[in-house]
């Protein structure tokens, strides 16, 4: 079948992570199956431009964002240009299609407030566990690592003698993140407690109490429950602590190439959304400051003929 020969195609040659392949496959099964029961076709290869813009606005019209509704979309783009690859589809019918226009969505982050309370006076659980879940939190916010990276971890990826950490990002890309003292002094008093556990080989750095790996559901549990204890903003994950580390370096003067570096991007466009925050930061210091800030004025100019 085509798209499981895709999704082998994303997954062993693309190199995309499994989270990736999974809602590729649902979105790939959802249009199959509104094809079938909407417009009675049977194959992907018999879509049309009108039959995938048809689909859009179906997914719209039912509540469906447009941030989803692109990302569907790309699936779909995706599977074609496969299916022509392999002589499966003789067109593309996504090739016109004109996506929707997403509102622009800033990062949300924790004030540093927020974050030296987490840190230094949120109870934790007594023994292991407590030791264990301070370190996801000084993990994920002392190197801005993806949850995925972090539950990829394993104990010879840290090196204590160096103070870094490798990680194993997106497309299997490598790249080294530096260890603050108190992450690695965390780190060295882990370990061995880690180890007295017996893990089984190839367990990740993160364990629960009986050595077994620690879920990713788990995780985002934890972090929700932590974050909700200094914050009380909507989205508590963390990918929220990812973005709290790009914030805060970006506050306090880090270099947007080397915070691009940290982060993993591919690219400069992706990292520059975090200069949003700081910007705002320097303006309202410059209003609250400067002998002639205030409240910008409003636009009264007269409109040109």
């Amino acid at each position: 079948m085509v798209i499981e020969r895709f999704l082998e195609h994303l997954a062993y040659e693309q190199r995309a992570s499994a989270h990736t392949v999974a809602a590729y496959r649902r979105d790939l099964a959802q249009f199959a199956d509104f094809l079938r029961k909407e417009l009675a076709l049977e194959d992907l290869a018999g879509a049309s431009g009108k039959a995938v813009r048809t689909w859009m606005m179906h997914l719209l019209e039912s509540g469906t964002g447009a941030r989803s509704v692109n990302r569907k979309l790309s699936a779909l783009r995706a599977y074609y240009r496969f299916a022509r690859t392999v002589g499966e589809a003789g067109a593309d019918p996504t090739a016109l299609i004109t996506p929707p226009k997403t509102p622009k969505r800033l990062p949300e982050f924790v004030a540093e407030r927020g974050m030296r309370q987490l840190l230094e006076d949120v109870q934790l659980p007594p023994g292991f566990t407590g030791i264990r879940d301070r370190l996801m939190l000084e993990l994920l916010y002392g190197t801005g690592m993806r949850l995925a990276e972090l539950l990829g971890l394993h104990p010879e990826d840290v090196d204590l003698r160096r103070s870094t950490v490798r990680v194993l990002g997106k497309r299997n890309k490598e790249r080294i993140i530096p260890l603050a003292a108190p992450l690695a002094a965390l780190l060295r008093d882990y370990l061995p407690v880690r180890a007295a556990l017996a893990p089984p080989p190839g367990t990740g750095l993160l364990v629960k109490p009986d050595g077994k790996p620690l879920p990713r559901r788990t995780v985002q549990t934890l972090v929700k429950h932590y974050l909700s204890a200094v914050t009380t903003q909507d989205k508590k994950s963390p990918h929220v602590l990812r973005h709290t580390f790009a914030t805060h370096l970006l506050d306090h003067g880090a270099d947007l190439n080397a915070v691009k570096e940290l982060l993993g991007h591919a690219n400069l466009a992706a990292t520059q959304v975090y200069t949003h925050n700081t910007i705002e930061k320097l303006k309202q210091a410059h209003r609250q400051a400067h002998p002639r800030g205030g409240p910008e004025p409003p636009n009264n100019h007269p409109k040109q003929p």
